[in-house]
């Protein structure tokens, strides 16, 4: 069984954070694993769930197959934080402290993973912005 976490790169770029996460390292890659089988199954669902509603901002047509990683960092992050706005949007927070219990906390308002407001979501999607590089020069 796959246990590696669906929101790893997320996790692992420090803009989430998850209560079911155990972060890993073997030589010197790092990975995060979830200790629930049953949240990482609704994460993946979820995350399958985003990135499939997300093609046109995404600008994919296939989205059973890997993202590029800049695509895929939008789907999550963006995605992720959309979620949080729909869920508590006094807090308007850039960073999801907790997927888990967001997670949680969508799939007991809103029924099941595939009733989520994802016309919202998919709009947090497609405005996320990924960190830039440090160096880099906008174009003149």
């Amino acid at each position: 069984m796959n246990s590696r976490c669906p929101f790893e790169k997320a996790i692992l770029s420090a803009q989430c954070a998850c209560e079911m996460a155990s972060r890993f390292s073997v030589a010197e890659q790092m990975g995060v694993e979830c200790r629930s089988g049953i949240a990482r199954n609704n994460c993946a669902t979820l995350l399958a769930f985003m990135r499939e509603r997300a093609r046109f901002a995404l600008k994919v047509t296939d989205t059973s197959t890997a993202l590029p990683f800049g695509k895929e960092m939008k789907a999550m992050l963006g995605g992720l934080i959309g979620l949080q706005r729909q869920m508590a949007p006094q807090e308007g927070a850039a960073r999801v402290q907790n997927i888990h219990a967001l997670v949680q906390q969508a799939q007991a308002a809103y029924g099941s993973l595939d009733a989520l407001p994802y016309q919202e979501i998919v709009k947090s999607i497609a405005a996320f912005q990924g960190k830039r590089r440090g160096n880099a020069h906008p174009s003149r």
